[in-house]
Formats: structure tokens, C-alpha cells, sequence
């Protein structure tokens, strides 16, 4: 069967209603081993909150995402590929907390955004964080303003490059905990991986 190339807000939104793939979509693309085998439930409890947002919009005639490349100072995951997001603040839902992230870390007005949904929360063990993804759309081309102290790079990835297998890599690195096989998807000179890519991996299991 094709892959939709760009999924309508409407078929997204009732996806997104429906049955989620899950762990078993966000495993595919988990370092090996992998740096803890906590699950989001079990991990809640005692675990930081955090969202991003997972945020589609068009770009000479495609649907793209926008991820960030966290700056090298970032006190956790630091030049890492991310969603735009943050830590959840008190009083705020996840959707708030995405929304507000975005906005202050790429420039994207809340009004911009129309939220369809959430996908499945993933725990990463080695910041103690359980990140809640958030999916949105936006109706026309996005202009993005960086914050400089938090994004050192924006990227705009077509959809389509995501969905293509041939854009997806595994290599064996060397990491704190020895060496690892880390699953990533490649754009240009970028490596998506890690929390990113796992969280990735569960939406393109979803829009397939």
C-alpha cells in the first residue's frame, strides 16, 4: 500500500483518536542495549514531566516537521535532535506545556497551531524525564525565530524523507555506557536518534 505523503489534519486527528502503536513502534528504533527498561507507567510516578511537540505544516507543496538541534551547553542531551518542548510547569496540561515550549523556543504563536492529539509517553532513564508527545498542524508555511540559549540549529525535515526506510541507519557508537547500536534516521549531516527517534518512530508507525 503508499504512504500518504501528506496526511490530511482530519485522517491525523481520527488516528490519533483510535488505537496507538505504541511501545512496540517506539522500540524499533531503541539503542541497543538501551539505557534502561522502565516503561512510562511505571516510571510516572516518581519521574519529571516533560512535552514537546510533534508539529506538521507545509513547505513547497509537502508536509515537514520542525526539530531543533539542542545547543551544546544544554544541560541534558546536548547537541542531540529534538522536538521542540520542555519540562512541564505546575498548573500547566501537556498541550499547554508544548505549545508554550514551542512558542518560546522557536517563535511559533499558539494560535498558529491547531492540536489533533497525543501520542504514547516515553521515560528516558538517563534524564529521569517522561515526555508526553503532542501532535499539531499548522495551515500555511511557518516562519520559526530561534532562542538562541536553547536551539542552535533549526531543521525542517519533509515527512516524506521520514517515511523512506533508505533514510534510516543503525551504527554501533561508543557511548558513557560502552558500545551501543543506535538506530537513527539521517537527514543531511544530522542523526535523529534517541528519545527523538523512538517518539518519531511510534508517529511515521501511526501515519503509515
Amino acid at each position: 500500500m503508499k504512504t500518504p505523503r501528506n496526511p490530511s489534519p482530519r485522517d491525523l486527528e481520527s488516528l490519533l483518536r483510535g488505537p496507538k502503536p505504541g511501545l512496540a513502534a517506539q522500540l524499533d528504533m531503541a539503542p541497543m542495549p538501551p539505557p534502561g527498561t522502565m516503561t512510562f507507567e511505571e516510571a510516572e510516578g516518581s519521574s519529571l514531566k516533560a512535552a514537546v511537540l510533534i508539529l506538521l505544516y507545509p513547505r513547497d507543496g509537502a508536509s515537514h516537521i520542525v526539530f531543533i538541534r539542542r545547543p551544546p551547553t544544554s544541560l541534558h542531551h546536548k547537541d542531540q535532535i529534538a522536538f521542540p518542548g520542555g519540562q512541564i510547569e505546575n498548573g500547566e496540561d501537556r498541550v499547554r506545556a508544548a505549545l508554550r515550549e514551542t512558542h518560546e523556543e522557536i517563535g511559533v504563536p499558539s494560535a498558529e497551531i491547531r492540536v489533533l492529539g497525543e501520542i504514547t509517553p516515553l521515560f528516558i532513564p538517563p534524564s529521569n524525564f517522561c515526555v508526553y508527545p503532542v501532535v499539531g498542524v499548522a495551515e500555511r508555511p511557518l516562519r520559526f525565530i530561534p532562542f538562541a540559549q536553547e536551539v542552535a540549529e533549526i531543521l525542517e525535515v519533509p515527512l516524506a524523507l521520514l517515511l523512506d526506510p533508505d533514510h534510516v541507519r543503525r551504527e554501533t557508537w561508543k557511548l558513557e555506557r560502552g558500545p551501543v547500536l543506535v538506530p537513527f534516521y539521517e537527514f543531511g549531516r544530522h542523526k535523529i536518534w534517541g528519545a527523538t527517534a523512538m517518539i518519531l518512530s511510534e508517529f511515521l508507525a501511526l501515519v503509515r
